[in-house]
Order: structure tokens, then C-alpha cells, then sequence
């Protein structure tokens, strides 16, 4: 199991298939039965607290699950604000739902924590026998606060290694959208790092 701090309030949990296998967890189940699923995911958030320092107590906590091609789970935990009227009990203020890549759209937005993410992704699809060069017409990175996110735009549907492509990248970062809004908001309030090629720049130019 692995814990990475994405930012101040949100983390990423990434269970392997052997993890996912000494726990007994399966994803649908763990989704379609979130109150048998506590008890687990409360060992999670210990674990995490332990690990990096994230703490979630007197905190309102929403939980985004995702498993990708490879089988491995990912967790995305966001805690809010805490409430300093009075404790909040935190079994009873936790909200799930699965989040998972549109793989009919023709548009994707992914958010790294920080530029050396998104070099080791683009590190890694270099090093793989994955063929990026008709992912989508435009590929673009933006810097929006302190934050990174790679938009695709008019992806080609047909590519055959697409579903590698989007599974490798959740290990790097965290799936938003396909929100065209988001989109226009990064233009107009983001800094422009790659206009287009952002993937291809960075292998060429940061590998």
C-alpha cells in the first residue's frame, strides 16, 4: 500500500493487486457497501496518519475510488475544513462514490501535484512500449495554482493503447474531468507550461 500527500487536505491511498488480495477487497462491493467497507477504510486513514502525517479527525472526509487496467485500487481521500463548534464524528461524515475515466469522450483533464509528476509519467510512457503519438490532436500543460493539469482535447477514440495510456497515468495523478468549463478556466486563469505536445515536449526536452 502506498500514500502519497497531494496536497494539504487530499491524499492518494494505491492498493496493489497483492494488497488487494491480503485485505479481501473488492472494488464493486466496496463501493456498492460502504458501511461494511468503514471499518477497513478507517484502518486506511491510520495507516495514513501514520505514514505522512495526514490527519482526519474533527474532519468531514469524501472518498473518490477508482480501479484501474493493471487491477490496482486507488483512493483519493479529501478532507474538509474541521469544525470547531463541536467534534464532528467522522464514521458518520464520510461520502463515497466511484470516479472513473469517460472512455467515449473526446476530453480529459488530469492534475499532478507538481511538474516532477508529470515528467515521471511522461518518463514512463517513454520507457513503455505504449504508443503515444495519435493519443489526441492537442495535449496541453497549465499551471494553476501551484498545480499542474494535462488536458486532451479531440481524443481519438480508436487509439488502441488509450485505456493503457489513461491507466498509467492515475499513478501519477488525479482524474478531474472532461468539463470543458474547467478547461476554459485554466486557459483564461492558468499559465500555458506546453501549449500542445505537452507529453512529447517533456520526453524530449526533461527525460
Amino acid at each position: 500500500m502506498r500514500f502519497e500527500k497531494l496536497n494539504e487536505n487530499k491524499i492518494r491511498i494505491t492498493l496493489t493487486n497483492q494488497d488487494l488480495i491480503k485485505k479481501n477487497i473488492d472494488f464493486h462491493s466496496f463501493m456498492a457497501n460502504p458501511i461494511e467497507s468503514q471499518s477497513l477504510f478507517f484502518d486506511m486513514l491510520n495507516e495514513a496518519e501514520k505514514e505522512i502525517g495526514f490527519i482526519t479527525k474533527n474532519y468531514n472526509i469524501k472518498l473518490e475510488a477508482m480501479q484501474i487496467a493493471s487491477g490496482d485500487f486507488i483512493l483519493t481521500v479529501t478532507r474538509s475544513a474541521p469544525q470547531n463548534e463541536k467534534t464532528i464524528d467522522t464514521k458518520k461524515k464520510i461520502h463515497a462514490r466511484r470516479k472513473k475515466l469517460d472512455l467515449n469522450s473526446n476530453r480529459a483533464i488530469y492534475c499532478f501535484n507538481n511538474f516532477d509528476d508529470f515528467c515521471h509519467f511522461s518518463n514512463f510512457l517513454n520507457n513503455s512500449n505504449i504508443k503515444i503519438s495519435n493519443i489526441a490532436k492537442n495535449i496541453s500543460l497549465y499551471e494553476y495554482k501551484k498545480q499542474y493539469y494535462l488536458t486532451f482535447s479531440n481524443i481519438n477514440l480508436r487509439c488502441t493503447d488509450l485505456k493503457k495510456i489513461f491507466s498509467a497515468i492515475t499513478e501519477f495523478a488525479t482524474y478531474i474531468g472532461n468539463d470543458d468549463l474547467l478547461k476554459r478556466k485554466l486557459i483564461e486563469n492558468g499559465n500555458v507550461i506546453m501549449k500542445n505536445n505537452a507529453i512529447k515536449i517533456a520526453i524530449q526536452y526533461f527525460s
